[in-house]
């Protein structure tokens, strides 16, 4: 039997759109472009011939339309995996559910998509404005681990060896590895763009190695991740996303791949009139 949605799990608003991002299964294309910040959503959709729509919703701001004969969504999501898991599950509901039946569909649509950003750096010998594409992800926020499934798209192995190098506090929760499907790495990132991999953490200040007046429970975090190895790569940055993005796509069936500029968050200005960035946009509607 399909499986029916009831209003308590699916919430659809009245204008037919999913209750968070307040877009409807017409307004969404197979491929997807992710940032964080609403305002780059209109830096990504100036590159487009023409626009087939436009919504906003608090951090959620999206624009649909066309570059270069390919239909493509641009989203923003604001930060950390808690409005990943809003995101990602409210756009395969619009590509897998029929939302007048609440069914789930007979055919599964596959979305591909590609979260580009800027985040800090691990590495001393990566120069700010390399792009890194995240070959693995390592997620310390714990979302997937709320999801049935989760170790059929994980790399248990590179996360007992990760959390047995860091010493890892169990308090904190399990830190989960999920691998980029290979082509789309291969797709996105071809033959100029740096792979690696990536942390997503679950906060900015203490979960990243910071300190104000609060100190971080591991002073020697950030020295940690840089010397840590697996197969060959490092850990090259870290963001907020990257590991929830990547494991909820894999989960559901689809494709994600993060790929970010990496530099030190005190440099970070002005999107807009960062030259790195608005090439990253460029190369990534190239190849989506």
């Amino acid at each position: 039997m399909k499986r029916v949605f009831p209003e308590s799990e699916l919430i659809i608003n009245g204008d037919g759109s999913c209750f968070h991002l307040h877009v409807r299964p017409e307004q969404l294309a197979d491929r997807i472009v992710l940032v964080s910040d609403p305002a780059s959503v209109e830096l990504v959709a100036g590159h487009f011939d023409s626009k087939d729509c436009e919504v906003e919703s608090r951090e959620f701001r999206t624009i649909t339309g066309t570059y270069k004969g390919k239909r493509i969504t641009c989203l923003s999501y604001g930060f950390g995996s808690e409005n990943m898991d809003i995101v990602i599950n409210e756009l395969d509901t619009l590509a897998n559910v029929d939302y007048q039946t609440r069914e789930e569909k007979d055919e599964h649509r596959a979305l591909t998509m590609v979260n580009i950003g800027i985040s800090e750096g691990v590495q001393s010998q990566i120069a700010p404005g390399t792009i890194v594409a995240s070959k693995k992800n390592i997620g310390l926020d714990g979302l997937l681990n709320f999801y049935a499934g989760r170790n059929e798209v994980c790399d248990l192995q590179l996360e007992k060896c990760f959390m047995d190098y860091m010493n890892w506090n169990p308090i904190k929760g399990t830190p989960y590895v999920v691998t980029t499907e290979e082509d789309l790495l291969k797709q996105i990132a071809q033959t100029d763009i740096m792979c690696g991999y990536t942390i997503s953490c679950i906060g900015f200040y203490a979960p990243q190695g910071r300190g104000l007046r609060l100190t971080s429970e591991d002073e020697n975090f950030k020295e940690k991740l840089a010397a840590f190895e697996y197969g060959g790569y490092h850990i090259c940055n870290i963001d907020m996303e990257s590991a929830s993005i990547t494991g909820l796509a894999s989960l559901l069936g689809h494709k994600a791949i993060s790929c970010c500029i990496v530099d030190d968050a005190k440099r970070i200005s002005n999107l807009s009139e960062n030259r790195a960035f608005n090439s990253l946009i460029k190369l990534v509607l190239d190849r989506i």
